[in-house]
């Protein structure tokens, strides 16, 4: 007699997937414009998951058809949802929300209290930590990393596209009296061996972090961004590169003005490109 197949859990069909019925009310109140979504679990203590979008309506659609996040639908109890002028004000506030409340299901945009740059120093690279200077005011930073391990991965990753020196930047020790093992196989273009000038090394080295130079805040203070959609006009203020709050009208604007703020990598991300492009209108507070 020919026994049976022993069956394994891991390879059984999966469950078919059920439409999270419980939530199609949230859905129906979702307006098909920018904004903010928060699922919670019972009893609003933890969210489950913050996510933006510039339709509301369709995003979260898209979640309730999704049979991989059937978890966090099942652990879901509603959907609530805010408002906001435009796609940047939904940026920044996911990006805050996430931070304040720690959702279950966001690994991205939490608080790095690890960040670092790269800095020049006598011609050397040196990783720097934001939690020894301002980043938004440090003139000739490069790059935003989330530990120091990662910089000097970046900085690998730079000396290989670049043909730089290990040596010179510090990340290795050098043969006395013999070119680094990189300028033997071509991948260094032997300042370590006199075939290159430390000058030469240097400007090219210059010419390479160029690309991940970190702007400093061009204000004297804070600012406010303006963005409409259609009956919404918010007033986004922003300071150090930090989000502080959106407010309706300029007074508001200018009480959030006066905390206090430190740079952020995740507004510096959302902010820098449209605050030094004026892709909206800017007002100094």
């Amino acid at each position: 007699m020919q026994l049976p197949a022993r069956r394994h859990p891991e390879f059984e069909q999966a469950s078919p997937y059920a439409y999270p019925e419980h939530l199609r009310t949230a859905v129906l109140d979702m307006p098909a414009a920018p904004g903010v979504y928060i699922f919670h679990a019972q009893g609003d203590s933890l969210p489950l998951y913050i996510g933006k979008s510039v339709n509301l309506r369709a995003r979260v659609l898209s979640h309730l058809r999704n049979p991989e996040e059937t978890r966090m639908l099942r652990q879901a109890t509603h959907i609530s949802h805010i408002r906001t002028a435009g796609e940047i004000g939904a940026l920044l506030l996911e990006a805050q929300l996430i931070k304040q409340q720690q959702p279950l299901y966001n690994q991205k945009l939490r608080r790095n209290r690890q960040l670092c740059a790269l800095q020049l120093r006598d011609g050397q690279p040196e990783v720097v930590h934001a939690r020894d200077m301002d980043f938004a005011s440090a003139p000739d930073l490069y790059g935003l990393y989330n530990s120091r391990t990662a910089a000097l991965q970046a900085l690998h990753e730079l000396a290989d596209a670049h043909t730089l020196c290990l040596g010179a930047l510090g990340l290795d020790k050098l043969p006395a009296g013999r070119a680094c093992f990189r300028a033997m196989i071509k991948r260094c273009q032997g300042v370590c061996c006199g075939r290159e000038t430390l000058a030469e090394h240097a400007q090219r080295l210059q010419a390479a972090l160029e690309g991940l130079r970190i702007a400093t805040w061009p204000y004297a203070g804070a600012i406010a961004l303006k963005e409409r959609c259609n009956d919404l006009q918010q007033l986004h203020v922003v300071h150090n590169w930090c989000y502080l709050g959106s407010a309706s009208t300029l007074p508001q604007a200018r009480k959030l003005a006066k905390v206090a703020a430190g740079f952020d990598a995740d507004g510096y991300k959302i902010l820098c490109c449209p605050i030094l492009t004026g892709q909206l209108p800017i007002v100094p507070l």
